[in-house]
C-alpha cells in the first residue's frame, strides 16, 4: 500500500474553481497526486482526513513579516531556535510558507544577519517553510521611515547591493526601496537583473517619479497606502501611481487598522484581486496580549491590537494572516476564493514561485490548510505532512 493521505473537504479552493465534495490525495513525496471527485480517487490511501464541514486551500504565504509570538527575526541571541519556534507557531494561523523580513543598523550587521539566515534556510527546520529573505531597507526615505530607526537608513549603493546579492543568492527574494533616493534607479536595476523583486516603499516621492519607477525595475509596492505619499487631486503621489498602474502588484495590510475598509475597496477596484497581496507586516507582538516589544531597532507598544511607537506612529501590525484573509472578505467584500488567492497565489507570483506555491493541483507541493467558515485554521500540512491539527 502506498503511503497516501486523502483529504475529503466540503470545498476545495483553487484560483480558478471552488470544488465541492471533492478530495485531494497526497503522496509520500509530499506532492499532490490527485485532485477531483471522490469516486475517482485512488483507493489505497493509508489515511483519510474527513473534513466535509471545512474548506481546503493552499497554505497562506506571507512575504512581509518581521516576527510574532514574541519572536523577532534578527532580534535577541537565539536566532535559529527562535526562527524554528516561529515557523511552528505560525502554522496555527495557516501560514505554510514565509519570507523573513530583515533589517539591521549597519551594512556589516545586515550582511552577517543575511548570511546566518541563509544558513538556517539551507539547513532546513520543522514547521512552515522559510522560503527566503525580504530586505526592508536600508534604502528608505527618512521622511517616510515609519517605525524604522532613522540611524539605520542610508543612500543606496551598488557595491552594497552586490554584497547583498552575493550573500543572499537565490534566497534573496524581495528588496524594498524608495525610488527617489540617489542611485536608487541603478541599484534597483542590479536587483531586478538578479531576479530579485524590487518593491517601492517608504517613499516620499511624487507621482511622476513613482510612476516612472513602477514602469521600470520596481514591480511591487510595499504595504500600499502606508509610509508613502497619498492621493491628492493635484498631487497624486505614490498611491496615485499605484492606482493607475496596469501591471504592478501591491501589498495590503488588512488588519482593519492600517487601511480603512473603503480604501481597501479602492485598491481592489483599481488593481483587481489578482494583483493585491495580503501581508501581515507583523512584529514580535503579533498573536500576543497587549505589551511592549522590540523590533527594527525600536520599542513598540501594542494596545488594543494597535502597534505604535511612543509618538503614535504605526509600527507594523499585531495581526496574523488568516485574520487578514477574513478581513478582506468581510470588510472589503471580496469573495472567499479571491481573499484566499490574495494570500496564496498572488504572493507566490510576486517572488516568482507560482510554479511551486499557491495552487492546489496535481504535481504541486502539498502545502495545504483546512479552515472553517470563519477562517479559523484546523489543520496545516507542509510538504505533505500534517504539522498542526485540532481536528
Amino acid at each position: 500500500m502506498k503511503n497516501l493521505i486523502r483529504i475529503d473537504a466540503g470545498q476545495i479552493f483553487t484560483p480558478t474553481a471552488v470544488l465541492k465534495d471533492n478530495c485531494v490525495v497526497v503522496n509520500d513525496q509530499g506532492r499532490i497526486e490527485f485532485v477531483g471527485p471522490r469516486t475517482k480517487a485512488p483507493l489505497d490511501a493509508a489515511q483519510t482526513i474527513q473534513a466535509d464541514n471545512l474548506r481546503l486551500s493552499h497554505g497562506l504565504v506571507d512575504i512581509h513579516v518581521h516576527g510574532g509570538d514574541g519572536i523577532g527575526f534578527g532580534v535577541g541571541d537565539h536566532w535559529e531556535a527562535d526562527l524554528e519556534k516561529y515557523a511552528k507557531w505560525v502554522l496555527k494561523f495557516g501560514v505554510t510558507d514565509f519570507l523573513c523580513t530583515l533589517s539591521a543598523a549597519s551594512h556589516e550587521e545586515l550582511c552577517e544577519m543575511m548570511e546566518t539566515y541563509v544558513g538556517f534556510i539551507e539547513k532546513g527546520m520543522s514547521g512552515a517553510n522559510v522560503i527566503g529573505i525580504h530586505l526592508e531597507g536600508p534604502y528608505l526615505n527618512p521622511e517616510r521611515k515609519g517605525a524604522f530607526n532613522p540611524a539605520w537608513l542610508r543612500t543606496p549603493s551598488v557595491a552594497e547591493a552586490r554584497d547583498f546579492l552575493r550573500i543572499g543568492g537565490k534566497w534573496l527574494k524581495q528588496m524594498t526601496m524608495a525610488p527617489e533616493l540617489p542611485n536608487a534607479v541603478e541599484v534597483a536595476a542590479e536587483f531586478r537583473k538578479a531576479g530579485v523583486t524590487v518593491a517601492l516603499g517608504h517613499s516620499n516621492t511624487d507621482y511622476d517619479t513613482a510612476r516612472a519607477a513602477l514602469m521600470g525595475d520596481f514591480t511591487h509596492v510595499t504595504h500600499t497606502y502606508n509610509a508613502q505619499t497619498g492621493l491628492n487631486h493635484r498631487a497624486p503621489g505614490v498611491v496615485g501611481a499605484v492606482l493607475t498602474s496596469d501591471e504592478i502588484t501591491g501589498e495590503l495590510i488588512a488588519d482593519g487598522i492600517h487601511v480603512d475598509a473603503g480604501a481597501m475597496r479602492v485598491l481592489l477596484r483599481a488593481l483587481g484581486t489578482q494583483r493585491v497581496v495580503l501581508i501581515t507586516d507583523a512584529i514580535p507582538g503579533a498573536g500576543l496580549p497587549d505589551g511592549v516589544y522590540s523590533s527594527i531597532g525600536q520599542t513598540i507598544t501594542v494596545k488594543d491590537g494597535r502597534a505604535t511607537l511612543a509618538n503614535g506612529t504605526l509600527a507594523g501590525s499585531s495581526a496574523v494572516l488568516n485574520q487578514c484573509v477574513r478581513n478582506a472578505h468581510q470588510l472589503a467584500n471580496v469573495s472567499v476564493q479571491d481573499a484566499i488567492r490574495m494570500a496564496t497565489l498572488n504572493p507566490a507570483k510576486v517572488i516568482h514561485m507560482q510554479d511551486e506555491l499557491g495552487v492546489i493541483a496535481t504535481g504541486r507541493k502539498a502545502d495545504m490548510i483546512l479552515m472553517d467558515a470563519d477562517f479559523n485554521v484546523h489543520m496545516s500540512m507542509v510538504n505533505g505532512q500534517v504539522l498542526f491539527s485540532d481536528l
